[in-house]
């Protein structure tokens, strides 16, 4: 696996409070917003800035881009149980679909998210021979979600895209103050520390160190062809980073690079495997503006 990763970065709206992922570690500190402006939006793929460096623009805003479609053919779904989701990928002819290229492991992703962020899934849908992708769910929280679809159509030339459909769930919908951790996170008898510092507009390193019963864990299994993968949404407009860690072995420690698309609060998801079973850490990093996003807004060149 390359350094040098691919990171597919999306967003849509959300409501400004963010929640854990479903299962995840206890925490005590609110989570504040930044107050920093959205980046305008892009197809989600990396552009060169005047500088050369790699500046990237939310995907996940559209439901159809580059002549894709993202078809949800269940329009809504109730909470409470196990339930069913079934979409297809569309070209622009209205044809479903068919051919993929694997990217780790699989040829879609699927992310489930509620708008408040207390729910959080990665889900890994089956294709059907024509084009209907499926998968079931449970959710057991009420309230507004957004489904993103992460796939590269194996056509000639075609690009990563990530698509975004809007999904409401019925029943009684209860908000409620989410639990936050910072630098350690505990889930199902793990503790994961974070190092390191997510940046806006430039590459930086982080680092997830993963432990039991105050042993470091040196025998991660891989999940998805990784010792783990790591998402990372932003407060206010659910932008999204997906990131594939860097070469190592398999633990205590597994890292990643990775940029923010802008400054901001981001809500990081760890999932990573052991002794057979995914368990996922969150964790809340705040992300201060770049030097070039500060001088904008002070009235200056903005490059």
């Amino acid at each position: 696996m390359n350094n040098g990763l691919k990171i597919t970065v999306f967003a849509a709206a959300l409501a400004a409070t963010f929640g854990t992922a479903y299962g995840v570690g206890k925490g005590a500190d609110p989570l504040v917003s930044t107050g920093a402006h959205a980046p305008q939006q892009h197809s989600g793929h990396g552009a060169t800035g005047r500088d050369g460096a790699a500046e990237l623009g939310p995907g996940g805003l559209q439901i159809s881009e580059d002549g894709y479609t993202l078809a949800l053919d269940t329009p809504a779904v109730a909470a409470g149980g196990r339930t069913g989701i079934r979409f297809a990928i569309e070209d622009d002819a209205g044809r479903k679909v068919t051919a993929f290229r694997r990217e780790h492991g699989k040829e879609l992703h699927f992310i489930l998210a509620s708008r408040d962020l207390t729910e959080y899934r990665h889900l890994h849908p089956v294709r059907a021979a024509d084009g209907t992708w499926s998968t079931s769910v449970d959710l057991p929280k009420a309230g507004d979600y957004r489904v993103f679809a992460d796939f590269t159509p194996a056509a000639e030339g075609a690009e990563n895209l990530t698509l975004g459909a809007d999904l409401p769930v019925s029943g009684t919908y209860r908000p409620a103050a989410p639990p936050v951790a910072r630098t350690a996170a505990e889930v199902e008898g793990y503790r994961v520390a974070l190092g390191g510092e997510l940046r806006a507009g430039r590459e930086s390193e982080l680092e997830l160190t993963i432990s039991r019963n105050g042993k470091p864990v040196t025998d991660l299994q891989p999940y998805l062809g990784a010792y783990g993968h790591l998402v990372a949404l932003r407060s206010g407009d659910l932008a999204y980073l997906h990131v594939h860690p860097n070469d190592g072995g398999p633990g205590p420690a597994v890292s990643f690079t990775a940029t923010a698309p802008s400054a901001g609060t981001y809500r990081l998801f760890l999932d990573f495997q052991h002794e057979g079973k995914v368990r996922t850490a969150a964790f809340t990093v705040e992300v201060e503006p770049s030097v070039r996003t500060r001088i904008g807004a002070n009235g200056g060149h903005q490059h």
